[in-house]
């Protein structure tokens, strides 16, 4: 138990760390004036000053912080507010944009680090009544080959290669008694109960473990790859709560490291497969335009474009993000109580 605390809490400090080390590096080279970054949060363990910033390192070992001159104040001392709205979109949007690289290496190093995967023939082994898929002629026992040109090795695959193509035409080529033919069929956004979108039930037979690691210039081009399919399955995913066909699912740092560390127990390359999930949701959450969050704060810089340089002021700025942030950390305690009481009962966020 202890072990898993302390990966999942590594895991989620690193990816904050690294939003944080985003804001930083460009607003270094923005010529603003971080006052300190801080690994951790205060009280102050042991700090040291290097040119003009304060490096520290805090007592509670969780995430990391900037302490940037003026976020919303033009008159302090070399500040982010008194910097044009170009490069202040820039050090704002630092976050989100390191949030969103490091999935590339997370994704990549996964692939090169060794890891098994199971191949097998994934065999029909029933199909709906009025399903697309019986519309299409699928039958039990075909074979199924691959989606869209992509080969199959289990029916992990084909589930996420049916999920990143929910409402459009894909193309799956089976075999039929020694005969390979393709066929096409839509998968549904919203399934009858227990069908699923196109409406089979398979299973993976004949299946084989084989342990993998692909070379640097295979890994890369294979993150980057996996980086696109992960944020669609993260906009369909949304679309599916919007729409009521997927569960709402909200969870805070403590079912992040609950979940982290469930996941450690397959290995370096899933928590390193999640972690880069996490880091995109991260990205994504931090540019919703909600006050204090960066998508927030980025909002009011546009702002002031469209009126035609005219700031809204930096005490009310300042009380609409401390409005927003209280509304936050009320959301997050709700939350947080919900995973503590999942892990009383023994329940876990891995279906």
């Amino acid at each position: 138990m202890l072990l898993t605390i302390l990966v999942g809490l590594l895991v989620l400090s690193v990816l904050i760390i690294v939003h944080e080390l985003g804001h930083f590096v460009l607003a270094k080279a923005s010529g603003v004036w971080v006052e300190e970054f801080g690994i951790g949060f205060p009280p102050r363990v042991f700090g040291i000053k290097r040119g003009e910033t304060i490096y520290s390192l805090n007592a509670i070992p969780f995430g990391g912080f900037n302490k940037i001159s003026g976020e919303v104040d033009p008159s302090a001392p070399r500040s982010l507010a008194s910097k044009n709205a170009i490069i202040r979109i820039l050090v704002l949007g630092g976050g989100i944009l390191m949030n969103m690289l490091l999935p590339v290496v997370l994704l990549t190093v996964s692939f090169m680090v060794p890891h098994n995967i199971v191949k097998g023939d994934i065999v029909v082994q029933e199909v709906a009544v009025g399903s697309p898929a019986e519309a299409a002629g699928i039958q039990p026992d075909d074979v199924l080959i691959a989606v869209n040109g992509k080969t199959l090795d289990n029916t992990g695959d084909l589930s996420r290669f049916v999920q990143q193509n929910l409402g459009a035409k894909i193309t799956i080529t089976l075999k039929r008694d020694s005969a390979v033919r393709e066929i096409s069929v839509v998968p549904r956004w919203k399934p009858p109960e227990g069908q699923g979108p196109i409406g089979t039930m398979s299973r993976t037979l004949n299946t084989q473990v084989i342990r993998q690691s692909l070379p640097l210039w295979q890994a890369v081009p294979r993150g980057i790859g996996s980086l696109g399919e992960t944020l669609v399955l993260y906009k369909n995913g949304i679309i599916g709560m919007i729409i009521g066909t997927m569960p709402v699912v909200m969870t805070g740092p403590v079912g992040i490291v609950q979940v982290t560390g469930e996941v450690a127990q397959s290995g370096a390359g899933a928590v390193l497969e999640l972690a880069a999930f996490i880091s995109i949701a991260i990205a994504i959450t931090q540019l919703l335009p909600f006050p204090s969050l960066d998508g927030g704060r980025i909002l009011f810089v546009l702002l002031e474009v469209v009126r035609g340089g005219k700031r809204v002021s930096p005490k009310l700025e300042g009380k609409i993000h401390a409005i927003g942030f209280i509304i936050l950390l009320t959301l997050m305690v709700a939350i947080t109580y919900q995973d503590i009481i999942r892990i009383i009962t023994g329940e876990s966020l891995i279906p």
